[in-house]
């Protein structure tokens, strides 16, 4: 009698879901009766907190990326976007474009880890001006940008038009927005030496933050601390400061701390770059699924209750602090937290074994500001400045997949303390969005 297989289905190859698939391998990689399927749409994982270093020319492109099937052993790998899933009937709908025909994956269990997509809250003109820090993409083309403003100021007469084509604001002061800020005046001050005609002065950073303070979840000493740093580096940071608009040229602003005051204040500048949040991917919200704020409701178990055996981890899925009541900052450490279980406990269910109930205590948490200077809070211990950098670079770069990889940034580190970034403008397009051509017209083989 010929054993049926079971296939489990992981869609996502971020931080979540590459970590699910490893561990579903260490279970079963001797198992030939269970077959496990991954589908991303990229074919690398993108090692997204040294996104910030790549934007600013510090470390090359591909350094901060890994090839996914370099990192898998029995599993099948499709690189494909997701169009649908349909719980009811186990069935994972992949796009079809002009070279290619979609396919439906049938499943027997399912990991849904399709992350999250740049939130703009509404707001239409900032979509479609700003620039985002989420893809490497983005930090490829907010590299150019910086590079192209910096030629066209080296040599315009206007001194308006100048003044905005020096003045970069980022809009958001977490995680994304401080790095960004940090790496976007290290790398623009130390470019200045090419632009005789541009001085220190003429450069203007502006990080724009609706809360009342930057780097929310940091201890107020070390919150305090990046921010007078930030502030010596000559970044001006608004707090309890909201975008209202912003078309190309000019973003309008409001303040949050005055409720009465509704005055709207103009700052004059080229380029936005917008890291004030992120909310699931339009897949997750248009779907069947329950969800509160967009986001997958999951039991203890990272199980969706209606639909048993599809789990839900990663930036698409819901859990909350038992202490504070809140949901889980979404951060890689979380991610990966969150498929060390989803992929135990599918290992249980497939076994018919215990499950485990989901428990997440953070390790700690680190951030660079620029220049050799950082604040990490590990272990219960606050520390900041030059430790601190030295140890978010120790820890990130250890926790790099593959040796290689953890090579080629250490040599971009090095190099970039003895040689000046390359500020070579590379020509790359922004990608457009992938157009369905075809219809599903092949169906995948049902078990």
């Amino acid at each position: 009698m010929v054993k049926t297989k079971k296939r489990v289905v992981v869609l996502g190859g971020g931080f979540a879901g590459l970590e699910c698939v490893r561990r579903l391998e260490s279970y079963f990689m001797r198992e030939f009766d269970i077959e496990i399927v991954l589908v991303s749409e990229d074919n690398f994982l993108l090692f997204t907190p040294m996104l910030p270093q790549v934007a600013s020319g510090m470390i090359e492109t591909r350094h901060i990326i890994m090839p996914i099937r370099a990192l898998i052993e029995k599993t099948i790998f499709y690189e494909d976007i997701v169009r649908n899933i349909d719980p009811f009937g186990k069935i994972v709908t992949l796009s079809g474009t002009s070279e290619k025909r979609g396919i439906s994956l049938h499943y027997d269990f399912l990991v849904i880890s399709l992350g999250s997509q740049t939130n703009f809250f509404g707001l239409a003109n900032v979509e479609e001006h700003a620039y985002t820090m989420k893809t490497l993409n983005d930090a490829m083309i907010l590299r150019n940008r910086i590079i192209d403003m910096l030629e066209q100021a080296e040599n315009e007469t206007n001194p308006i038009l100048r003044k905005s084509l020096l003045t970069f604001v980022v809009v958001g002061a977490g995680f994304a927005g401080i790095e960004t800020a940090g790496e976007l005046i290290d790398f623009v001050l130390d470019a200045r030496k090419y632009y005789p005609h541009i001085s220190k002065q003429d450069i203007r950073v502006v990080v724009l933050e609706a809360l009342s303070s930057i780097l929310p979840g940091f201890s107020e000493k070390l919150a305090k601390f990046a921010y007078e740093k930030l502030i010596q580096r000559g970044i001006d940071i608004r707090l309890n400061t909201a975008v209202t608009s912003f078309d190309g040229t000019e973003v309008l602003v409001k303040s949050l701390e005055n409720r009465e005051n509704k005055n709207i204040e103009a700052i004059q500048t080229k380029t936005l770059v917008w890291t004030a949040g992120v909310t699931p991917i339009d897949t997750i919200k248009n779907s069947i699924f329950k969800t509160e704020k967009g986001k997958i409701i999951v039991n203890e178990f990272l199980e969706i209750p209606d639909f048993p055996g599809v789990f839900a981890v990663g930036d698409c899925c819901q859990t909350i602090d038992p202490i504070t009541k809140k949901p889980y900052a979404p951060t890689a450490q979380l991610a990966e937290a969150h498929a060390k279980i989803a992929a135990h406990n599918l290992y249980a269910l497939i076994r018919n074994k215990q499950k485990k109930n989901f428990e997440y205590k953070s390790k700690g948490q680190m951030a660079i500001i620029g220049k050799r200077s950082g604040i990490a809070s590990v272990f219960g211990m606050n520390i900041h400045g030059f430790l601190a950098w030295w140890l978010w670079r120790s820890v990130y770069l250890s926790k790099i997949s593959r040796l290689e990889k953890r090579v080629r940034v250490l040599l971009d580190w090095a190099i970039d303390l003895f040689f000046d970034r390359d500020i070579s403008r590379l020509k790359y397009l922004k990608r457009e969005s992938s157009k369905e051509y075809k219809e599903l017209d092949e169906v995948d083989d049902v078990w």
